[in-house]
């Protein structure tokens, strides 16, 4: 997509201000933003919830009412993702506008967000927007900052929450009352961010809910049992607990006048927490949800097939407030998408997007102690997703003896890793946690769950080295350090999350972090 982003940039550098804030019509001609009207942005993201696990997006067993009107009211993005499948990664993506690989120490999980990289909420800071976030910004990880990558922090409003899992800030209220503090002529930009579906949930909330266990959708790569399903059930709960602040937040925003002039993104860093998934360079681990309303603005009922990435968002929130974006970001602008009157493919260049990941979470090492990266590069475009794993020694979710560290413990994975070889059930063991082949292709269409790996059919070989090329070539010219053969830096970032002791598999206090400043 590089060179999209570059004809998109060079575009802009040819319009004048004016030129720019046109660019934020919508399709009945209605006059461009001016300074002193200029849009406000609302952006909602959960954490760790899978698309599939919204209405908008098929059939599920989980209510989201408010997120799912949202969706007919406006335009869903039907091929979003987050360029790595990760947390802190995924959320530096959206916030710098740059792909995962160019993110330095940023691309690792739990790493640092380097302070040369500029942010979408800091850049509009300085152009007289009011900044915030509550609930988790960027993260985890250490930053030089004064203030999250995100923005200030709005997290003193607590509440007592249903399910023990569930985080006692009171987000709805905490964006509520950042509204009460900001001038009515001054534009915002909120970042709210749920600390769910991230795990620990609380064991059979599901049960509290009324819930029943033949509700629960189980993937085919896990068997189908009551464990797997209470735990999709409480999983299920923190999904609707976000949507419940959103319809809050949507409350505040109509109460106070404010929602014409809002534009509100609904999205997700990545899939459930789940082995397979979250962390995974699979479909639900890196295929996200994306919705975006305007009343007024964006049309309502449509939905857009091109391949959008998290790389795409902090370009087009510069350009929906009338702002350039700023020349670090590598994504490309999605108003035209936005604001179009189709629905379908609006640009035909978005026909793919790439992928990627590198050291996600301890428990992996070589001799000397230091934690390894799983590198991985892939390419999905309409019916293919081709994955490189670029050191299938390693083991892709971490090493069996330090408890397969890249998937969250919850009981889906207990019941996993307890699988003994002589099981019948052991093949569900392998396909989540077992060493990977090098390359992997899956027809998308046919087989959404990756699970029938066509890579080592040779009727399939000359696909592999097309989708290679290209995938490699467009990392080249983004400058992948891992594609350049560079990629062994990756592995020297420090992980400044807690620690393992290799030697007596035990964590560790992390590292000492010394800030940095301007």
């Amino acid at each position: 997509m590089i060179t999209y982003a570059f004809q998109i940039f060079q575009s802009i550098l040819k319009f004048s201000l004016v030129g720019v804030l046109s660019l934020c019509t919508n399709p009945n001609n209605q006059k461009p933003v001016t300074k002193t009207e200029r849009p406000n942005i609302l952006f909602c993201i959960a954490d760790d919830a899978s698309m599939k696990s919204f209405g908008a997006y098929g059939d599920t067993f989980i209510n989201t009412p408010v997120i799912d009107n949202l969706a007919k009211e406006g335009v869903v993005f039907q091929n979003a993702y987050n360029g790595n499948p990760k947390c802190s990664p995924a959320r530096a993506c959206i916030l710098t506008g740059k792909y995962s690989w160019q993110l330095k120490e940023a691309a690792d999980h739990n790493g640092r967000f380097p302070l040369e990289f500029k942010t979408y909420p800091q850049l509009l800071a300085k152009k007289g927007y009011r900044v915030g976030y509550t609930g988790k910004g960027w993260g985890p990880g250490v930053y030089d900052t004064k203030d999250n990558p995100a923005g200030p922090e709005h997290n003193a409003i607590k509440l007592k929450p249903p399910y023990k899992g569930i985080a006692d800030i009171d987000y709805a209220a905490n964006f509520e009352a950042f509204l009460n503090n900001t001038p009515k002529e001054t534009p915002f930009c909120f970042w709210l961010g749920a600390k769910e579906p991230h795990r620990f949930y609380e064991l059979d909330s599901w049960k509290k809910s009324g819930r029943k266990l033949e509700e629960a959708s189980v993937p085919p790569f896990y068997p189908d049992n009551e464990v797997v399903r209470g735990d999709l059930l409480d999983y299920a709960n923190e999904v609707e607990w976000f949507d419940t602040h959103v319809g809050k937040a949507i409350k505040s925003l109509e109460e106070k006048e404010l929602l014409k002039n809002t534009l509100v993104v609904i999205s997700s860093d990545h899939g459930m927490p789940f082995p397979r998934v979250k962390g995974q360079i699979y479909e639900e681990g890196f295929h996200i949800p994306l919705i975006a309303y305007w009343k007024g603005k964006i049309i309502s009922g449509r939905t857009v097939s091109d391949f959008i990435s998290f790389s795409d968002l902090a370009p087009t929130f510069m350009e929906v407030t009338g702002e350039i974006p700023h020349q670090q970001m590598t994504g490309g602008s999605i108003v035209k998408q936005l604001f179009s009157s189709e629905s379908g493919r609006i640009d035909t260049s978005r026909d793919h997007v790439l992928l990627g990941k590198e050291r996600h979470d301890v428990g992996r090492s070589n001799e000397d102690g230091t934690d390894l990266a799983y590198p991985v590069r892939a390419i999905r475009n309409d019916s293919l997703l081709y994955v490189h794993n670029i050191k299938p020694e390693r083991w892709p979710v971490g090493n069996p003896e330090f408890g397969f560290m890249n998937t969250d413990g919850s009981p889906t994975k207990s019941y996993l890793t307890n699988l003994k070889p002589e099981d019948e059930e052991y093949h569900y063991f392998e396909m989540n946690f077992d060493k990977k082949p090098e390359n992997e292709l899956y027809n998308i269409q046919k087989d959404p769950h990756c699970i029938n790996n066509l890579a080592e059919k040779p009727e399939y070989k000359s696909v592999i080295k097309e989708l290679r090329t290209q995938m490699e070539t467009e990392l080249i010219a983004q400058g992948d350090p891992r594609t350049l053969g560079k990629g062994d830096i990756f592995d020297q970032y420090i992980y400044y999350g807690k620690r393992l002791d290799y030697k007596t598999g035990k964590r560790i206090s992390p590292l000492k972090y010394e800030k940095q400043t301007e």
